[in-house]
């Protein structure tokens, strides 16, 4: 694999981040399976939570493959300490919908988003784990039309409005953006800019939840 010395504690640092994503995304389907309104939605989770699960012990792999050597001097990402504690909150209210909100609609579309950005710079580095990746954002984008389908069936019922929505949504696309933010050098020592992965998470976020009212 074409890795630069200087590149390995960067790119473990990133993968450390999606490593600890996956392993949130995990615990969250495994709680949503549990409040699910309905046997079809608690059956997806469960497989979600198996894939989450899987997911990390990959990035985790990949990780110390890179950087055997390093130490884990991985900085704090306060950002997304924040969001697991918002969306654990949700998930102690059994507010299915901020959950799904919150982990299948922005944190699965951040996902998306910086393993596709990447994508490139693995493959320009031959990195493993080709099929395993392609894999991965098969399944990331399975999990966030997942949620899409769940709020927009419960905006079409009238269970929820896309106003409510829209407002749970404020403190979670703030700190997913801050999580982006807060790994800035990372992405400046391999060549990257935390700006495309922004432009890039927005694409995947459905326009209804975007859009003003």
């Amino acid at each position: 694999m074409l890795v630069q010395p200087e590149e390995r504690q960067p790119m473990a640092e990133l993968l450390y981040f999606l490593e600890h994503g996956e392993k949130l995304a995990h615990q969250c389907a495994a709680m949503q399976a549990r409040i699910a309104p309905t046997t079809p939605m608690s059956q997806f989770l469960e497989g979600q939570a198996k894939q989450e699960a899987s997911h990390a012990i990959v990035f985790r792999t990949f990780r110390l493959w890179i950087a055997p050597r390093h130490r884990r001097t991985f900085h704090q990402n306060e950002p997304f300490e924040e969001y697991t504690a918002l969306l654990m909150a949700a998930l102690d209210r059994k507010d299915f919908f901020e959950s799904i909100l919150a982990e299948q609609i922005i944190l699965e579309s951040l996902g998306e988003a910086i393993l596709q950005k990447m994508e490139a710079g693995l493959m320009k580095r031959r990195a493993p784990f080709q099929r395993l990746r392609r894999i991965f954002l098969l399944q990331e984008a399975a999990h966030h039309g997942f949620g899409e389908r769940v709020l927009e069936q419960a905006m079409s019922n009238e269970m929820i409005t896309q106003q409510e929505l829209q407002e749970k949504a404020l403190p979670y696309l703030a700190l997913s953006a801050a999580m982006i933010m807060n790994l800035d050098s990372r992405f400046q020592e391999i060549d990257e800019h935390p700006g495309e992965y922004l432009a890039i998470h927005h694409e995947f976020i459905p326009e209804w939840l975007l859009e003003p009212q």
